[in-house]
């Protein structure tokens, strides 16, 4: 899809993108261990080929840095960053960003084995989900935050739950956790889609470009309201991959 002006997550077109694949390919294999706090995914691809890493000034901004809204878009989901800047802050950026599009920088197959229903896979280590049809076709992805290695306020590891599971419950923007804050609950989670017990995955303002969750899987809202709104349903498939 090399029309940067197509409607996201549309991604029927077909695109000539051998280069863009082995840059991914590439990139991913200087990563496979889980990233948590100090350590944004970005900042693994500074040294990957196709990459350059640009340290962040005083009262700069996602869009002043990047005024285009599609050229924004593919370096937020590239860093796994749905949160302000800071001063010092590195994010990574494509060395050819003008001819880059959202599935160049995809870390799904754009095709898995068909089945009787549709199917969210999210890997905690590459800090994504992706939503694949009926067909096996990826029609969408996004960035994630997964559960961290350690919660300070439950001292324990909090990571989330590994396996096959099965939407059996959705709410709308309204959702709120009924156990965090501890001894109050009341936090947020809009569009939340609930898969095992109290795991879910759900929109949020702070997906930091690593796992920093109690155990549910944080979306950008946006796509939290796509996935409730238009793709899952009760029975949706949810792979939740290993750390």
């Amino acid at each position: 899809m090399n029309n940067k002006n197509a409607h996201f997550p549309a991604w029927r077109q077909k695109a000539a993108k051998v280069v863009g694949s082995l840059i991914v390919s590439a990139a991913l294999l200087l990563w496979t261990q889980p990233v948590e706090a100090g350590q944004r995914y970005g900042q693994k691809l500074c040294k990957a080929p196709g990459y350059s890493c640009i340290t962040v000034k005083r009262s700069q901004s996602w869009t002043s840095l990047f005024p285009n809204k599609y050229d924004r878009e593919v370096v937020q989901r590239l860093n796994r960053m749905g949160t302000p800047l800071y001063k010092g802050m590195r994010i990574a950026v494509p060395d050819n960003l003008a001819n880059t599009n959202l599935l160049d920088i995809s870390p799904f197959a754009e095709s898995i084995t068909p089945s009787n229903r549709k199917t969210i896979i999210v890997d905690p280590n590459k800090l994504a989900f992706g939503a694949y049809d009926t067909d096996g076709t990826l029609v969408h992805w996004g960035p994630v935050s997964a559960g961290q290695n350690y919660c300070s306020d439950v001292k324990r590891r909090c990571h989330t739950i590994t396996g096959t599971y099965s939407i059996y419950t959705k709410q709308g923007a309204g959702c709120k956790s009924k156990k965090y804050p501890l001894g109050k609950g009341g936090a947020p989670m809009p569009y939340c889609m609930f898969f095992h017990k109290g795991f879910a995955l759900h929109g949020s303002p702070t997906v930091p470009g690593y796992n920093a969750s109690h155990g549910c899987v944080r979306l950008y809202k946006d796509d939290a309201k796509w996935l409730n709104t238009q793709f899952v349903q009760n029975g949706t498939k949810v792979i939740i991959r290993p750390y």
